[in-house]
């Protein structure tokens, strides 16, 4: 990103509101509590919709953040007197609330004044785009921490999951959001390359190199100087060519197809595939050396069978964005209940991608403002049943100590650069490591159990 936290921070404490009738320990509370960025989000969040209310679900969605750092943002919003609590709503809603004392009065007025920082993620076209991919589910949250993490460092990704699932979305994001993010992003479609077209592709080639060749043309390698390659479904190259990208991954350097001068690149790798490619690992059909490249930082996206509960919340999302896109109301065509049920009931083969261009065909395809169960139809005739055993979800404790070991791995047990990454203090790091029993090699141990 362009800044680190602590610079957002430091800058953030010297721009804050400061009121010499406001006794001094309201202002130095207000002031750390502003050097927030969740905490300052939400409290402009809430005073630009007074006579809303919203409840956390909605909150997580919107800030992308897990469901107990939104908790204790609003815990701390509440006990400072900016927001309230409605009571007798299940589940509890939140809404701003104006301060009693004139002198905290002040110093939000002049916090509301000020226009709120611009960050490289609010400007990424690709974060609002992940945004809308994001439900109840903290499945998806999980993710956005880890590319949030991942955007921190020139790592190498793999991005692991279905067709439909985002996966594009997600490298164009962890592009946006780095240092890198200004320059180009290159992507390759690996499964669309045979042998015979990889090499000009991905290298380029001189004019003269074969038959058609007129002229110069730079390879995606070469484009992606200073910024990102990006190659989808990797697990789709052959033998032959993962050994040509092997070596232009280790040297940083390749010729241009009949060409004799090296050409130097600094890129950032990220790889994409829904194949389970430690199993062609075994199998002989994927580069063991090659595997450890492109697999430094994994993240895997889950399918949408995995997370029921997101269906209702994203088909809706794109049912607004629908009727936006062809000059209607937000709200001029809702579901019927069977509609819905019948959404829901379907398993998704092609995931969120697939889910998207049903509601658009459904949409269309209903002749008034309610579509109906009728009025939904599948791609495929005869829907794949839902993974009888499907993955196990994790609790949230289990989640945050395979983030943090995550991070760890990725440091090489650097314990400041981890708690840089994960952006919090090496005390609470410390703790953590404790909390959950881990040490160099502990992926596989059981976390501690204590509290």
């Amino acid at each position: 990103m362009d800044e680190q936290p602590a610079a957002l921070a430091s800058r953030a404490a010297a721009a804050a509101p400061s009121r010499p009738d406001a006794p001094a320990d309201d202002d130095a509370r207000f002031r750390a509590l502003i050097q927030s960025p969740l905490r300052a989000g939400l409290l402009r969040f809430f005073n630009a919709r007074p006579q809303e209310s919203f409840d956390i679900d909605s909150l997580m969605s919107a800030f992308g953040r897990m469901r107990l750092d939104v908790e204790n943002c609003l815990n701390e919003l509440v006990d400072f007197g900016l927001v309230r609590p409605l009571a007798g709503t299940a589940p509890p809603r939140f809404a701003a609330r104006s301060p009693e004392r004139a002198g905290i009065v002040s110093l939000l007025e002049l916090f509301l004044e000020r226009r709120a920082a611009i960050t490289t993620e609010d400007q990424a076209p690709s974060v609002q785009r992940f945004r809308e991919m994001i439900g109840r589910d903290e499945k998806m949250l999980i993710v956005f921490e880890w590319i949030r993490t991942a955007a921190k460092s020139d790592i190498s990704v793999l991005i692991l999951g279905p067709t439909g699932s985002g996966k594009e979305v997600v490298s164009r994001m962890i592009h946006e959001i780095s240092r890198r993010g200004k320059e180009r992003f290159q992507a390759v479609n690996c499964a669309a390359l045979p042998d015979t077209l990889f090499e000009s592709e991905l290298f380029g080639y001189e004019r003269g190199a074969f038959t058609g060749a007129h002229d110069r043309k730079p390879g995606r390698l070469e484009l992606a100087d200073r910024g990102t390659l990006f190659l989808d479904e990797i697990g789709d190259l052959s033998l032959v060519a993962q050994a040509k990208l092997l070596r232009a991954l280790e040297e940083r350097r390749f010729e241009r197809l009949g060409g004799q001068k090296s050409v130097h690149v600094d890129f950032r790798l990220i790889s994409a595939t829904n194949r389970p490619l430690d199993l062609h690992l075994r199998d002989g059909r994927f580069r063991e050396d090659l595997y450890y490249r492109v697999n430094a930082f994994a993240i895997r996206l889950p399918s949408l069978r995995e997370r029921p509960v997101d269906i209702p919340v994203l088909a809706t999302r794109f049912l607004a964005r629908y009727c936006a896109a062809n000059g209607l109301p937000l709200d001029g065509k809702t579901f019927s209940p069977g509609a819905m049920a019948r959404l829901q009931a379907y398993p998704w083969p092609g995931n969120i991608r697939e889910l998207e261009s049903t509601v658009s065909r459904a949409a269309l395809s209903a002749p008034g403002c309610l579509i109906r169960e009728m009025d939904v139809e599948f791609l495929h005739a005869h829907p794949v049943s839902a993974d009888p055993t499907p993955a196990r979800v994790l609790t949230l404790r289990d989640a945050e100590r395979a983030h943090i070991l995550r991070a760890l791995e990725v440091t090489g047990w650097n314990k400041k650069e981890t708690a840089r990454l994960l952006e919090i203090s090496r005390g609470t790091l410390y703790r953590k490591i404790v909390e959950y029993g881990l040490e160099p090699g502990s992926r596989t141990s059981r976390p501690s159990r204590s509290a």
